[in-house]
C-alpha cells in the first residue's frame, strides 16, 4: 500500500510539474488526519514555490486506488481503508511467521562475516561482547536479505603476548593447571598475563625473556611449541564455554599461527609486477594522497616486509584475505573490528584492489567505538576490565534479586536460575546494539536491567505479555474477526510499527546497523505496551473485536519475536 501511493504521488509529480522526484511517505502527525503522508517542503524547494500551494496542487493529480487524498497545509494526507490496511498488516504477519522481515530482493552473495577475533592470551571482555553482538546479529541481517553467510574467527594464538604467558607459567605457576586450581582455563591464562606484566615492571629482562621464547617457536623448538599448544588448548576450552554462554556460533576458525607467513609471496609477486616498492630494503607500497602526508609533505607508506625477508600484519592479512576469497568464493567479505584499526584496513583494502583482486571491493570493515567502563578505558595488561564471564554472573545476580522482588513466589513456569540468565543476556545485548557501533559508548548495568524503558528486559516483558494474552485466549471460541472495528489510536499505531518492521530490516541489511533493529523493536514494543495498558483485549464489547484485537497481538508477538532473534535476545515466558 505505501508503495502504491509512493508510486501514484511521484507520477503526479511527473505529470503536473515534468520532474522525477524520489517520493517518501511518513505518517500524519494525528491519526485522524490519515494514515499515510507526503511533505511537499523538499519539493517546493526544488520548485521554488509555496509548500501549502504544491500540496493543494498535487492532491488534484495524484491518483490513487483504495484511498482518499486531502492537503492539509505543505502535507498530502491519504486515508486507507482501515479494515483492509489492518488485514493487510495482520494476515502477513502472522502468514510469514518468522520470515517476516525477510527482503525479497535477489541478493544472493556469499558474504564472510568476521568477528571476535580474540587473543588466547586473556579470557574476552566487554569490547569482546560487544564485537560478537554486532558480528551475530549482522550475521543473521545478512541472512534474512538472502545470503550465503559465513561466520568466520580469526584466532590470534601467536606473538610475544602469548609468550609473555608461556614464561610467566614457567616462572611462577609451580606446574599448576585449570584443572588442578578449579580455574576456567582463559581465565587461568590471562591471570599469568597479568602477572607477567607486574613483574616486569620490576625486571626488564624478562621481556628479553619473552622475545627469546618467540624466536625459538618461530624457530619450531619442541618443547617450546608443545607448551604452546597446551596452553592454548586451555584457552580455547574457556573460549568454547564463553561462546556458548554469549550464543556467539562461528562456521570457521581461521588461526594466526597458520596464516602469519601468509601473504609474503603475493608481496613479492606485487614487487615484480611494480605494484609495490623495494625502499632501502624494505618492500612497502606507497599510498595516495587520499591517506594523507607525512610532517615532511611527503606521501605515506605502508611496509609489508622487512630488510630481514619477514613479515608484518599487514602482510599476514593479505594472504589471509586471498586465502578467504578464494576458499568460500566470496563477494563481500565483512570486518568486525575496533574503530582503532581503521587506518590498518583502508591500506588493507588499498593494497588488494592494487593487486587486482577484484574481490576486493566487497571488503568493508564495520568499525566499531570503545566500550568505556565509569573509571575510564579496559587495560588487559593491568587487570582493569570488565570481564565477559564475571558481567554475565554479575548481571545474573542482579537479575535475580529483581526477580524476587517482583515475582515473590508466582513464578513457576521457568527455573529461575534460567530466566535471570535470559534477562541478563538480553540486557547486555540490546544496551551493546541498541546505539550506532561507531558511537563509543559508556556501558551502564543497572540502566540495562531496568524493567522499564528503552532496553533488552523491556522487551521480554511486552514478549510475555503478549504471549499471556494469546495462551488464556485458547479456551475461546471467536467469531471472524472484523478489523474494521481497530479504530481507536492506540490500535492503529501498533499497526503502523509493525508494517514498518521489514522497511527498517532493509535499513539494516543496507548499513550494517543492528541498532535500526533495535529501534525499530522498541517502538513496537512501546505501542503494544500503551495497547495492552489501555485497550480491553479478551473482554472487549464484542467477540468479532476480540478477535481482530487477539490476531493483532498475535501478529505483535510474531515481530517482537522475529527483533529478538536479530539481536540474539532468547526469549522467556514469564517475567
Amino acid at each position: 500500500m505505501k508503495e502504491h501511493i509512493a508510486t501514484a504521488v511521484s507520477e503526479a509529480i511527473l505529470q503536473a510539474y515534468g520532474i522525477e522526484w524520489n517520493v517518501k511517505l511518513g505518517y500524519p502527525p494525528r491519526t485522524k488526519l490519515g494514515d499515510y503522508s507526503f511533505q511537499c517542503f523538499g519539493l517546493a524547494k526544488a520548485l521554488k514555490q509555496n509548500p501549502a500551494a504544491v500540496a493543494s496542487s498535487l492532491a488534484e493529480y495524484v491518483r490513487a486506488e483504495c484511498c482518499a487524498v486531502t492537503s492539509e497545509g505543505p502535507y498530502l494526507n491519504f486515508s486507507v481503508d482501515r479494515a483492509s490496511l489492518a488485514r493487510l498488516t495482520i494476515e502477513r504477519v502472522i502468514s510469514a511467521g518468522d520470515d517476516y522481515g525477510r527482503t525479497t530482493r535477489p541478493s544472493g552473495q556469499r558474504v564472510m562475516v568476521e568477528y571476535l577475533s580474540p587473543n588466547t592470551n586473556k579470557p574476552l571482555h566487554l569490547g569482546h561482547v560487544r564485537n560478537g553482538c554486532i558480528g551475530m546479529s549482522v550475521a543473521r541481517l545478512l541472512s534474512l536479505d538472502g545470503n550465503t553467510v559465513i561466520k568466520a574467527n580469526l584466532v590470534n594464538d601467536r606473538g610475544i603476548h602469548i609468550c609473555k604467558t608461556m614464561l610467566a607459567w614457567l616462572k611462577w605457576s609451580e606446574g599448576q593447571t585449570p584443572e588442578s586450581t578449579d580455574t576456567k582455563g582463559d581465565h587461568f591464562v590471562g591471570d599469568l598475563y597479568v602477572r607477567f606484566s607486574q613483574e616486569s615492571e620490576h625486571d626488564p629482562t624478562l621481556m628479553e625473556q619473552a622475545e627469546e621464547m618467540l624466536r625459538q617457536w618461530e624457530a619450531g623448538d619442541q618443547e617450546t611449541r608443545e607448551l604452546w599448544r597446551r596452553m592454548n588448548s586451555w584457552v580455547y576450552e574457556g573460549f568454547a564455554s564463553s561462546y556458548s554462554l554469549l550464543g556467539f556460533e562461528f562456521d570457521k576458525f581461521y588461526y594466526e599461527s597458520n596464516t602469519y607467513l601468509l601473504g609474503r609471496d603475493i608481496v613479492n609477486q606485487g614487487l615484480t609486477q611494480g605494484v609495490f616498492e623495494n625502499i632501502d630494503g624494505t618492500i612497502a607500497v606507497m599510498l595516495p594522497e587520499s591517506f594523507g602526508l607525512e610532517k615532511d609533505g611527503a606521501r605515506k607508506k605502508s611496509t609489508l616486509l622487512r630488510r630481514d625477508g619477514t613479515s608484518l600484519y599487514i602482510t599476514q592479512d593479505i594472504g589471509t584475505a586471498v586465502r578467504k576469497a578464494e576458499e568460500w568464493q566470496l563477494d563481500r567479505s565483512i570486518y568486525v573490528v575496533g574503530s582503532e584499526q581503521e587506518h590498518h584496513f583502508n591500506c588493507l583494502f588499498y593494497i588488494l584492489k592494487a593487486l587486482g583482486f577484484e574481490w576486493s571491493r566487497g571488503c568493508y570493515h564495520l568499525s566499531y567505538g570503545m566500550v568505556n567502563l565509569p573509571e575510564g578505558k579496559m587495560k588487559s595488561r593491568e587487570g582493569k576490565v570488565v570481564d565477559a564471564d564475571n558481567l554475565v554472573s554479575e548481571m545474573k545476580q542482579l537479575a535475580l534479586a529483581e526477580i524476587e522482588v517482583r515475582q515473590r513466589e508466582q513464578l513457576e513456569c521457568e527455573d529461575r536460575d534460567e530466566l535471570a540468565r535470559k534477562i541478563a543476556l538480553a540486557a547486555i545485548k540490546f544496551f551493546l546494539l541498541d546505539q550506532s557501533a561507531r558511537n563509543t559508548i559508556k556501558f551502564d548495568p543497572t540502566a540495562s536491567l531496568s524493567f522499564t524503558g528503552r532496553t533488552g528486559p523491556c522487551c521480554l516483558y511486552a514478549i510475555t505479555r503478549a504471549k499471556s494474552v494469546v495462551e488464556k485466549s485458547s479456551t475461546l471460541d471467536l467469531p471472524n474477526p472484523d478489523y474494521s472495528l481497530l479504530t481507536s489510536e492506540e490500535e492503529t499505531m501498533l499497526l503502523r510499527t509493525i508494517a514498518d518492521y521489514p522497511e527498517a530490516i532493509q535499513t539494516a541489511v543496507d548499513a550494517c546497523d543492528p541498532s535500526e533493529v533495535a529501534g525499530a523493536l522498541y517502538d513496537v514494543v512501546q505501542t503494544f505496551n500503551e495497547f495492552y495498558q489501555r485497550v480491553s483485549i479478551l473482554s472487549a464489547e464484542c467477540p468479532s473485536l476480540i478477535a481482530s484485537r487477539l490476531n493483532l497481538t498475535k501478529a505483535t508477538l510474531q515481530v517482537i519475536r522475529n527483533g529478538l532473534w536479530v539481536l540474539g535476545i532468547e526469549e522467556v515466558d514469564a517475567m
